[in-house]
């Protein structure tokens, strides 16, 4: 009785521990790494990877062979960036087409196959891999049916300027998202130029002049 019931725990403990080790997070890589994992489901004959920095483009993966093609002057960004941008050129019965946003990135990636691929069509609607602070914005957990992921979303230009992280849940044979949880804000920043800076309106407050009796204007009679 005493060893079936050792047994028992034991077995327990360990079912335990594989659901924990399960879903432990794992922190995703870079952009470029992100980009790397993507395993088109069309066919294609080759495709290359670029990315331009400053005007300057640079072939970041190649697979199949290379073919000449026309570098663009414009693409699409995982991560808000006005400096630079990626594009991919796949060749196709020795046809080149261009890959230049997001929309197209997403068509390109087609049906899912690893976690890297669900961030990737997940930026189509507007979430990103945040590299800064991958901890609540940039990992995911799996478990045999769904991906769970932590993406950020920049949800205001404006004053403040604001990121807000969600936990999206989605489903690895049909790519769909069945629950977005909204995690709060995790970077707000205000600047001088910001009307609702809490900083500057203190500083206006303390500024304010005060009402002194005694340098008020005598009334006429």
């Amino acid at each position: 009785m005493i060893k079936t019931a050792t047994r028992s725990g034991i077995l327990l403990f360990m079912l335990l521990g594989f659901l924990g080790y399960s879903q432990n997070k794992k922190n995703f890589a870079n952009i470029p790494n992100i980009l790397q994992q993507i395993v088109p489901n069309d066919r294609i004959d080759s495709w290359i990877l670029v990315y331009n920095n400053y005007g300057k483009n640079q072939e970041i993966k190649t697979s199949g062979g290379k073919k000449e093609y026309t570098p663009q002057s414009s693409g699409f960004n995982l991560f808000p960036s006005e400096d630079s941008f990626y594009y991919i050129v796949y060749f196709t019965g020795g046809k080149a087409d261009y890959v230049t946003d997001l929309e197209g990135l997403k068509k390109f990636t087609g049906k899912i196959d690893n976690a890297e691929e669900a961030a990737i069509v997940l930026t189509a609607d507007g979430y990103m891999v945040d590299e800064e602070f991958k901890d609540v914005a940039g990992n995911y957990y799996e478990d045999s049916a769904h991906y769970y992921m932590d993406m950020g979303k920049l949800t205001s230009k404006e004053c403040p300027y604001q990121k807000t992280h969600y936990t999206l849940t989605v489903n690895k044979s049909s790519g769909a998202v069945s629950n977005i949880k909204d995690n709060g804000t995790y970077i707000e920043l205000y600047n001088k130029k910001c009307a609702n800076n809490p900083r500057l309106l203190k500083i206006q407050k303390k500024e304010e002049p005060k009402n002194d009796p005694k340098k008020q204007p005598a009334k006429r009679k």
